[in-house]
């Protein structure tokens, strides 16, 4: 590992990895943390335990601001435990000269997706640095939910799984690119960003039999695909041409070299599935405005344990590698 930290080691890629496993893993190494899940379960099995923060620029992006962002991280970091959001902490750093009126904006932000979430605040912090101390403003966010479908663990795919994938991707990354770097589009391109308890309560009460859950983030499909892979030591056979990606992302790749496998989602999880459920996953998937293309993209093997390999459409096979470098600076 590199003596200094670079930006790629923030991103949820590779470097990310070699980061969190060679120097946080290390130290801090337990039963409940190696199991590398979205949100730690604890307290015998009835509770999800999260925490994520968030420094996201533009603050305000189509789609959302850093303020919904905060909120739902954190909440869908529990449902992907099949947990129910119920307590919140809140910590905030703010810049000296950071306007109220910006501060209040993405408060209200919160306050709408906490209500959406049947979720509360419950403790917080709040620090005023300096001046060039911070960019303008970051979050943190912390969750307690009780888990309403035990067993959900990205440890335990097998060949009787498939994979799914909520809708299609890319959309917060290349939102948050285009924002940035004031790109003009003629297009309604915004970030998916939303919370994602309401599909997965759906799931539950349908009775699908869910494995793994796993929302998109940093590293996007491709580092929740890789991860699982190793997690689990199978191999997940992806096909290509059934991965969603709508054209306004697939445009802003084609133009910018993106790959949109790698780009980050805020409203976007897999899933892995029982073979026999996943026509009645879909099914409870497509009743939900942002999730009506759903779909299945993959299959697990053994034929190279720890890999996932895209099958193109003109019958090739490639592995599809956990995304390396500085990818999007600052998307969540």
């Amino acid at each position: 590992m590199k003596n200094q930290i670079t930006l790629a080691m923030g991103n949820g890629g590779e470097e990310n990895n070699e980061l969190i496993s060679k120097v946080f893993y290390k130290a801090f190494k337990n039963e409940i943390l190696s199991k590398s899940e979205d949100a730690a379960v604890i307290c015998n099995g009835e509770l999800a335990f999260s925490t994520d923060s968030f420094t996201v620029s533009p603050l305000f992006f189509p789609g959302g601001d850093i303020g919904k962002l905060a909120i739902c991280g954190t909440c869908n970091d529990l449902a992907m435990m099949g947990a129910e959001p119920k307590y919140l902490t809140c910590s905030v750093i703010i810049e000296e000269g950071f306007t109220t009126r910006e501060l209040e904006k993405i408060v209200r932000s919160m306050q709408k997706e906490l209500l959406n979430n049947n979720a509360i605040v419950v403790s917080g912090d709040t620090k005023v640095v300096p001046r060039g101390s911070v960019d303008k403003i970051f979050i943190n966010t912390t969750g307690i939910g009780e888990i309403s479908l035990p067993g959900i663990s990205s440890n335990n795919i097998s060949e009787d799984d498939v994979i799914l994938v909520s809708r299609d991707i890319g959309r917060h990354g290349a939102t948050i690119f285009a924002a940035r770097e004031g790109i003009e589009l003629d297009t309604t391109l915004e970030s998916d960003c939303a919370s994602l308890i309401h599909q997965v309560r759906a799931l539950i009460e349908a009775g699908v039999q869910i494995t793994a859950l796993r929302d998109a983030t940093r590293g996007g499909v491709s580092a929740v695909l890789n991860e699982w892979a190793k997690q689990s030591n199978i191999c997940i056979e992806v096909t290509e041409e059934s991965i969603p990606v709508s054209e306004e992302v697939y445009g802003i790749c084609e133009i910018l070299g993106f790959e949109a496998v790698n780009l980050a989602n805020e409203g976007t999880f897999v899933l892995a599935i029982k073979k026999e459920d996943s026509e009645k996953a879909l099914a409870v998937l497509h009743t939900f405005e942002n999730s009506t293309n759903a779909v299945q993209i993959a299959s697990i093997s053994q034929q190279y344990p720890q890999k996932v390999v895209l099958l193109s459409t003109y019958g090739t096979k490639r592995f599809l590698d956990t995304p390396t470098g500085e990818l999007l600076p600052r998307i969540c």
